[in-house]
């Protein structure tokens, strides 16, 4: 009998004197007879997690299946998908009822609204631990800098050969996560990146890497330094409606190596929802508690201590699509910063645009 100690807010996220131990605790909840959603919010940690825990229970279960949630815009995730021949089903409500037992892997039940009314019978992640669900088995590792890392060490543990896809997804998922080891990993990820990347194809993870900007959104990289403001060290700004939120974080992203710039927050708006996509160095900052704090009560937010993200129906704001601005942007913020109560124009640095 395993030794079961409820940590963390009474959620079911047992210790285990090891990795065998865990494993082998994750497996006996499944037979034969199992039919098996694995949910994910597709990005390439999501991904290359979801297909490891499918080549797991492949022979162990009677049917297990990979489940996106989100639409899979970002052409990165799209070339992954393709090249890696990752089997996907886009998820609908209806598609549970022809399964009785549901995992969700590098995600939780409070991380989206898609997610709220299920019940999860194991979750499998690396973000900070949330609140107020429950799962007959949970492996939540914060200080681990992806998801791909823990499964990998799954996948080393029940000694299962690694195919040349599945070592290729999961290295690309490890890379992503931890910006390429410049931030949020541990030896553990260190470890997991050596072990596989002997057995990844390299040709393909650099076609993946690659892709990653499609021609028609360069005009989104104009429109955001046309209209960025810094204010001191932080840069803020609003590019308008987009045809899909991924370029927000290509923009963020961008805009996060620039010198002098500690916090970087890039909105826009998609779907009747404003996305914002914040990022900053870590150094004593936490843009997930900061995306909580600032938008908790108006939609859905969290993420790490680099980076973060928060969705907020515009329905919320009290605000008009087309009145929002960068400026509207920046007072969401404002009190979070003690900046003045009043700004002026002598505030706010103009960005060299050339």
């Amino acid at each position: 009998m395993l030794k079961k100690e409820e940590i963390n807010n009474n959620k079911k996220n047992f210790k285990f004197r090891s990795n065998k131990e865990r494993v082998n605790y994750f497996l006996s909840l499944f037979t034969k007879k199992d039919r098996v959603p694995i949910l994910i919010w597709a990005d390439p940690d999501a991904l290359a997690s979801a297909l490891a825990v499918k080549r797991i229970l492949q022979n162990r279960v009677e049917k297990v299946i990979i489940s996106n949630v989100n639409e899979i815009t970002r052409l990165n995730n799209q070339v992954m998908v393709k090249l890696l021949q990752i089997p996907l089903q886009k998820f609908s409500p209806e598609l549970l009822k022809s399964f009785n037992k549901v995992i969700l892997v590098d995600s939780q039940p409070t991380h989206r609204e898609e997610f709220k009314n299920i019940h999860f019978n194991v979750v499998i992640d690396h973000h900070p631990i949330s609140n107020n669900f429950s799962a007959e088995f949970t492996d939540i590792r914060p200080d681990y800098g992806a998801t791909s890392t823990i499964l990998f060490e799954y996948l080393k543990t029940l000694k299962i050969k690694l195919r040349l896809n599945l070592a290729t997804a999961l290295v690309y998922g490890i890379k992503t996560d931890t910006d390429n080891f410049e931030k949020s990993a541990n030896l553990h990820d260190v470890i997991a990146f050596h072990s596989l990347f002997k057995h990844v194809n390299k040709h393909l993870l650099n076609k993946i890497e690659s892709s990653s900007l499609r021609r028609s959104e360069l005009k989104y990289f104009k429109i955001a330094l046309n209209n960025l403001k810094y204010l001191r060290n932080k840069v803020f700004v609003y590019v308008g409606k987009v045809t899909s939120s991924d370029v927000l974080v290509l923009i963020a992203d961008f805009l996060n190596r620039v010198y002098e710039t500690s916090w970087v927050f890039v909105a826009g708006e998609y779907k009747k929802k404003l996305i914002v996509i914040i990022r900053c160095d870590g150094y004593r900052k936490d843009a997930g508690k900061l995306a909580v704090k600032v938008f908790k009560n108006l939609g859905t937010a969290g993420g790490h201590r680099e980076k973060a993200r928060a969705e907020i129906p515009f329905s919320n704001l009290n605000i008009e699509p087309e009145e929002f601005t960068t400026s509207s942007l920046i007072r969401l913020f404002k009190k979070y910063f003690k900046e003045p109560k009043s700004l002026t124009q002598k505030h706010f640095k103009e960005a060299p645009i050339i």
